[in-house]
């Protein structure tokens, strides 16, 4: 009986390399690259993104990204399922899946699935907008009184996720965390490598710095600026790292340099928590150092070949 093909997933804090190593990897085992990065998922956010350029999406076939509008949200349950009708396909021409990304929550999704929740309810999520904007930690304080736990593993700014996360108590009338630990759909049909990123910590942050300085040199301001006339508050991705700093710097809120560091503040904290969740993650080959260098392509490659042998 044949063994199960294999899934290579790829996963570290942002600014690790990933792109770099998976496209290595993707050119040696014939490999096929779906994003898992909740935020270049969606078209029109290209400079506060890190997307792989026009060149870099040459070298390999890649998936899931610019697929969602500007005004839309994809949820993690929604991305699973579209990602694992990608992986059978990708499986069906007898090419390599490779998982992409550093958003925790949708790997989690794609790979173990997710509790059967409660409808969204529009009427619901938009009183908690409503509310939100007038007091920006109440999201947060109210969903800490209803789960505690769910609440600790949701960031305080991340407004999508503890929406969702009080609609189904609310309309459920049990506790998230409690869902978390029912009934899932893992995924099945591949054998699956997990390869971490794990750079020195202060090279890592050297390199968010320099990254978040380049976002507002490269423009991301304009693009903001553009997004904004266009979308306004129906694009919640404004509201994610960077854009946000660019949001803020546009209303006069900030200036250019408390902008900028606002925003390599928030990607070393986000790197961060990606760590912490990551090292949940089961079996994972770490490797210590950036997926651009040579010497961690060639240890990734020596994983990846240990297990197709």
């Amino acid at each position: 009986m044949s063994r199960e093909p294999l899934l290579i997933v790829i996963l570290g804090p942002t600014a690790s390399g990933k792109t770099a190593l998976s496209l290595a990897l993707a050119e040696r085992f014939q490999g096929e690259i779906v994003n898992c990065d909740s935020v270049a998922m969606y078209r029109e956010f290209e400079i506060g993104t890190a997307k792989p350029t026009a060149a870099e999406r040459a070298r390999a076939p890649h998936h899931l990204f610019d697929f969602v509008a500007p005004a839309s949200y994809m949820t993690a349950g929604e991305y699973a399922r579209q990602a694992r009708e990608v992986l059978e396909q990708i499986k069906s021409r007898g090419n390599v899946p490779m998982i992409v990304g550093g958003t925790g929550l949708y790997l989690r999704a794609l790979l173990e699935g997710l509790f059967p929740g409660p409808q969204r309810s529009e009427e619901l999520r938009e009183r908690l907008r409503e509310r939100a904007a007038k007091r920006p930690a109440y999201l947060h304080r109210l969903l800490r009184r209803l789960d505690a736990e769910a609440a600790a593993k949701i960031h305080p700014n991340d407004s999508p996720k503890l929406i969702r996360a009080i609609e189904i108590c609310l309309a459920s009338r049990q506790q998230m965390s409690e869902m978390w630990k029912q009934g899932r759909d893992p995924l099945t049909g591949f054998r699956i490598l997990r390869v971490g990123l794990n750079p020195e910590r202060i090279a890592l942050y050297d390199r968010i710095n320099l990254r978040a300085q380049r976002m507002f040199d490269s423009g991301l301001v304009e693009e903001t600026r553009s997004l904004m006339e266009r979308y306004g508050d129906s694009a919640w991705v404004l509201s994610s790292l960077g854009y946000k700093q660019a949001v803020q710097l546009i209303r006069g809120e900030v200036d250019q340099f408390t902008a900028v560091q606002a925003a390599r503040q928030a990607h070393r904290n986000y790197a961060k928590r990606q760590m912490t969740w990551f090292r949940r993650e089961p079996e994972v080959s770490w490797l210590a150092g950036f997926g651009d260098d040579g010497e961690i392509q060639q240890a990734a490659i020596a994983v990846v070949e240990s297990r197709s042998a």
